[in-house]
C-alpha cells in the first residue's frame, strides 16, 4: 500500500485507532458477560473467528433470558 500524501496517511492511523478502541470494547464487553471465566488478556488473544461466536452466544442468551423471564444480573 502506498500513500500519497500525509492525510491519507492520518486517515489511516485514526481508522486503525478506532478499530482498536473498537476490539478492546468488545473484549472487555465479553469479560464482563464471562463473569471471570474469560480474563482479559485471553480475550485480547482471540481470533476474529472466536470472538463473533462467543458474542453470538451471548447475544442467544441474552434473548432466552428475555424470553424466559429469567433475572440476568
Amino acid at each position: 500500500m502506498t500513500f500519497k500524501t500525509d492525510a491519507e496517511i492520518v486517515e489511516l492511523l485514526e481508522q486503525y485507532e478506532k478499530d482498536t478502541k473498537a476490539l478492546k470494547h468488545e473484549a472487555l464487553k465479553m469479560c464482563w458477560y464471562m463473569r471471570g471465566g474469560l480474563s482479559y488478556d485471553d480475550a485480547m488473544a482471540l481470533t476474529n473467528q472466536e470472538r463473533i461466536m462467543i458474542t453470538d452466544i451471548v447475544k442467544s442468551n441474552m434473548e432466552t433470558t428475555k424470553k424466559t423471564g429469567m433475572p440476568f444480573f
